[in-house]
């Protein structure tokens, strides 16, 4: 089975661990399909309110399977349609939160990047080496890395395929949380964990302004911003904070 799929029902998170040891769990089309077909599950779960994605305590990802897919033509390798298998994670609407340990390279720190937090060890090591392969990042890594840590440091890595190791990657605004190896995973759960007792609609509603307000123009995104706001006026979880609130007492959202 190469996606571990384990569930904290009391919590109401989920976790997917990549599991191809013997490939440094290397992102196969297998691999692929399954993570696309938990998250779309996961999506629809109302049950589920924050999904963490993790790999071993070594390896997080090293990248795409090189051997499957090293003699293909363009032509075969956009029919394998990997694009759209990515599509899935990047239109997740809950939060997404990425536990890394060892080596995120390639397409695993591709992967990582589609979260909205980043949990890293103090050893987790990020590359995008492709261009030591002739070619270059294909599930967004030319533009969410820009997007982390701006167009100096990200062509830096895409340019020359370093590896950064997590304390520089902290200093660049790259990670979210850096702890000790040995924490990454209880943090990550407890990090899950808050986020998924909170109110499910407003987390989606930020988490949408922030990587769709990006791409619009100032002015649109505050508009854009000022609806979302409205429109959460007319939800439970708005009542229930602001009751919380002037009571003095923790909220209770549903």
């Amino acid at each position: 089975m190469t996606l571990l799929v384990e569930d904290f029902p009391h919590r109401r998170i989920l976790r997917l661990r990549l599991n191809r040891p013997d490939a440094r769990n290397a992102l196969s089309l297998e691999l692929r399909l399954a993570l696309a077909e938990r998250f779309a599950a996961a999506d629809r779960d109302e049950n589920i309110k924050a999904v963490i994605i993790a790999g071993s305590e070594k390896v997080f990802a090293a990248g795409a399977d090189i051997k499957a897919i090293m003699n293909l033509r363009p032509t075969e390798v956009e029919k394998l349609g990997f694009h759209r298998l990515w599509q899935g994670i990047a239109d997740f609407r809950k939060p997404l939160i990425a536990a890394v340990r060892g080596f995120a390279l390639g397409g695993g720190c591709e992967l990582a990047l589609h979260a909205d937090m980043i949990v890293a060890g103090r050893s987790a090591t990020f590359g995008l080496p492709e261009v030591k392969l002739g070619i270059m990042p294909g599930a967004g890594g030319t533009q969410r890395l820009v997007r982390a840590i701006g167009k100096y440091r990200a062509m830096r890595m895409l340019m020359t395929g370093e590896f950064i190791k997590a304390p520089l990657a902290n200093e660049w605004g790259m990670i979210s949380h850096l702890v000790d190896d040995t924490e990454v995973e209880e943090f990550a759960v407890d990090l899950a964990s808050t986020l998924a007792a909170g109110p499910a609609l407003a987390l989606e509603y930020i988490k949408e302004m922030v990587l769709n307000g990006a791409d619009l123009p100032l002015s649109a995104g505050l508009a854009l911003e000022r609806k979302s706001l409205y429109v959460l006026f007319d939800t439970a979880d708005q009542k229930e904070g602001m009751r919380a609130f002037t009571e003095a007492r923790k909220a209770e959202f549903g």
